[in-house]
């Protein structure tokens, strides 16, 4: 756990709404020197509290109109069953997201695709041929809203 003040905080905001972000524009922003930001940034960096950054991709700009949430059952559980489907789901480039799970569902998939016909060859020829796949559910995105989560 690391202790946060406000300077912290804020410069934490600005990552998560544009990660490009350099030490000396954020050090104009929260009248910091650039070295001054630039060692905040990396005690955030160090502590875990920033574990990366990221580029956000226009999935329909690049041709993947549909966005799909699926849960996954296994048929047969256990160890060698979890880390069987996993190594398997991982490899499909169509799933951007693996989420192992507690609830009705073992694992919710993020999958992209196409379109709609897309997205039924993947779920048949890649998902459902997948080891221990047992019941699936899948719910489309319709609209989306990103925040820019707890820090905001």
């Amino acid at each position: 756990m690391i202790d946060l003040d406000d300077v912290d905080r804020s410069l934490l905001r600005a990552l998560s709404l544009d990660g490009s972000l350099s030490a000396g524009e954020l050090g104009r922003r929260f009248g910091l020197s650039q070295p001054a930001a630039w060692r905040r940034i990396r005690r955030l960096e160090e502590a875990g509290v920033i574990a990366g950054r990221r580029l956000d991709v226009d999935r329909t700009a690049l041709g993947f109109g549909v966005t799909v949430f699926l849960g996954v059952k296994l048929a047969t559980k256990g160890r060698v069953s979890l880390e069987d489907f996993e190594r398997a789901v991982v490899a499909i480039p169509e799933v951007q997201v693996v989420q192992h799970v507690l609830g009705l569902f073992d694992y919710r998939l993020r999958v992209v695709a196409r379109d709609i016909a897309d997205f039924e060859r993947v779920l048949r020829r890649r998902i459902m041929t997948l080891p221990g796949v047992g019941q699936v559910e899948a719910n489309v995105l319709l609209t989306e809203e990103r925040r820019p989560g707890p820090l905001g």
